[in-house]
């Protein structure tokens, strides 16, 4: 585990320094820490717990664990790490060292907040996301990029600074009762708290945590940061930032208040059901091809959403595996995005249309990701719906037949946008490239992962079954 941080933050300041050589070089070294991070990710060695003490006289420690959750979203981040450099490798000019440094430290802060088993640790790891991500928005991004850099930077801070408040309050109750003050999540677990306290406690977490997911109404920072980050900041923002949220709540509301996140779930359901219903809607008006894509993400976030506080394991299952099956359509169809951009220097999709005629390859791949994201069977994503909406029938079924009507209108926006970027007559004099091979290669091995975990979910069901949390 250490080997992996260490990689990610030593390989970001090489590729930094590395700049000076060459554009190449900064690339290079990002590749090889991520090659070297994953590499340690694959030995079961790794796997299990490193604690070292750190501010004792606070009960702060070094303390890291991995379960089956946190082994598939540290997979999760190493791949979308390797793809990240790769779409970029044209895109980004100029300061190619920064931003490789701004990249790896993002990974690095996300990959923390899976393994970190002290809370303190945690919202170490939770900050340290932050401003390397804002940073790839305001300095690499497009448009009004100083504006959504900032939306992002203030939505988060003061979310997280919330989360801060119910760290501490939770660390000085338990303190309270045992005389022992720690910020160890196993330790904190069982805290007795009155239904007040624990209201309010959870509701720090749950703010910072929704925040990030994001739900609704607390989502309108995301849309903004999408359309302006660069693709690979897009890749890392819709893969990775959004499931640190879905894994907060999994990983600390659920086990830390189970009364009180029993009693919030209706309150919580609801809103992920408002989610999958808004996301759909305000997606299918839109015209830029990313700020739609980015709008998808709220309506399949809300599934993940709902699959957590249905507090039903089958839902929970669906929820974990939407993560991951989100994780890596919705940034490919990010890719798709950044190669029109590149190549028509325009998202808007009234500008578009018939793309087909002259670059098929891309739009057979677009047409694949597309109907994934609207739950094709046979691909991930469809299993992960399937699978919260069964579990959530069991608890709530007026909740689920709402919320299926979500995947209605999933098929209405994700048809539209194949149809008005791909389809119907094409610009007189249009000429455009299509995929090159290195695109080809990267969106292809994303294909195989999303038809594998629709095809062969078990072991990804198994090694997620594996995790602490729950009730």
């Amino acid at each position: 585990m250490v080997v992996i941080l260490g990689a990610l933050l030593l390989g970001g300041l090489l590729a930094w320094v590395a700049e000076r050589w060459g554009e190449v070089w900064p690339r290079g070294v990002a590749l090889m820490a991520l090659a070297i991070a994953a590499a340690s990710s694959l030995v079961p060695s790794w796997r299990g717990e490193v604690a070292w003490p750190w501010i004792p006289r606070l009960g702060v420690g070094f303390h890291l664990a991995v379960d089956g959750l946190s082994l598939l979203l540290v997979w999760l981040a190493l791949f979308l790490g390797f793809v990240s450099v790769v779409v970029s490798w044209r895109e980004i000019k100029e300061r190619v060292g920064l931003f490789h440094f701004n990249l790896l430290w993002v990974l690095a802060g996300v990959i923390g907040v899976f393994l970190a088993a002290d809370l303190m640790l945690f919202y170490l790891f939770w900050e340290l996301m932050l401003i390397p991500m804002a940073f790839l928005i305001l300095v690499w991004g497009y448009g009004d990029r100083v504006r959504s850099a900032l939306k992002f930077f203030i939505f988060t801070q003061a979310s997280g600074l919330a989360m801060l408040v119910s760290i501490v309050a939770l660390a000085v109750f338990h303190a309270r009762t045992t005389g022992r003050l720690s910020f160890d999540l196993m330790e904190l677990q069982g805290t007795p708290l009155s239904q007040g306290a624990a209201r309010w406690v959870m509701f720090g977490f749950v703010a910072a945590f929704a925040v990030k997911l994001p739900a609704v109404p607390v989502h309108t920072w995301l849309p903004d940061a999408h359309t302006d980050a660069p693709t690979a900041g897009s890749v890392v923002l819709a893969g990775l930032l959004l499931k640190t949220g879905a894994y907060g709540l999994l990983r600390f509301v659920v086990p830390l208040f189970p009364q009180a996140a029993a009693e919030a779930a209706p309150i919580l359901m609801g809103v992920g059901v408002a989610g999958i219903l808004y996301g759909a809607v305000v997606a299918f008006a839109q015209t830029d091809f990313k700020r739609l894509v980015a709008y998808t993400s709220v309506a399949h976030m809300g599934f993940v959403l709902l699959g957590i506080f249905a507090l039903n394991p089958m839902a929970r299952q669906g929820a974990v595996l939407q993560m991951i099956a989100h994780g890596i359509s919705t940034p490919a169809l990010f890719i798709i995005a950044g190669a029109l951009q590149a190549r028509l220097h325009t998202r808007d999709l009234r500008e578009m249309g018939g793309l087909w005629a002259v670059a098929p390859r891309m739009g057979a791949v677009a047409l694949f990701f597309i109907v994934a994201t609207l739950g094709l069977p046979g691909l991930g994503n469809f299993v992960a719906e399937f699978l919260t909406l069964a579990g959530t029938f069991q608890m709530r079924a007026w909740m689920a037949a709402v919320a299926a009507a979500g995947v209605v209108g999933a098929a209405i926006y994700a048809l539209s946008l194949m149809q008005r970027s791909f389809h119907g007559p094409h610009r007189e004099g249009l000429v455009m490239s299509d995929l090159s091979v290195r695109e080809v290669v990267v969106l292809g091995v994303m294909m195989a992962v999303l038809v594998g975990l629709g095809l062969v979910p078990q072991p990804v069901l198994d090694l997620a079954g594996g995790a602490h949390v729950g009730p």
